[in-house]
């Protein structure tokens, strides 16, 4: 009999750092994302970079925007992809229509998150965050490292 593998923890290609310290995250959600083979190639490698990204709503579509999933060195020069390409997210329709509609709400913005093998599939998560003004920001930097301090303090004196 074979062996079942486990699907629960899916591969990481890449995280965005940034996501929850410039936002406070609301929801989140799971997307599929279209992408060309050479793309696919590239992830495998976990050549994606996040810096600016976000999703941009057009036609009753999401757009992953600002993604950089960086050329597949073994592939030819004609079979190139565009470096900084929207990709389409593969949501249902009530879905894109929630995320849209909170989106035009003033400050909250639609960000990746998280990028993952998840089935053979590649898998996009998505969060709707509010950004942080930078008060808050030194906040949770301030709060961070009293955490980091009474734990350490705890350890010692075990």
């Amino acid at each position: 009999m074979a062996k079942k593998k486990s699907t629960t923890t899916p591969d990481t290609i890449g995280t965005n750092k940034q996501a929850r310290r410039l936002y406070d995250i609301l929801e989140t959600f799971e997307a599929g994302i279209s992408l060309l083979g050479s793309e696919v190639k590239s992830l495998r490698g976990g050549h994606v970079a996040f810096k600016d990204g976000y999703v941009q709503f057009r036609d009753h579509s999401a757009f992953l925007v600002g993604v950089h999933i960086a050329p597949y060195e073994k592939t030819g020069e004609y079979d190139q992809h565009d470096p900084e390409r929207p990709r389409q997210l593969l949501l249902h329709k009530r879905e894109i229509l929630v995320l849209k509609a909170k989106s035009d709400q003033k400050g909250l913005t639609v960000i990746p998150m998280k990028m993952y093998f998840s089935r053979g599939k590649i898998k996009v998560l998505i969060g709707l965050g509010k950004g942080k003004n930078v008060h808050s920001r030194k906040q949770d930097l301030k709060d961070r490292d009293i955490a980091r301090d009474t734990a350490r303090q705890l350890a010692d004196h075990r």
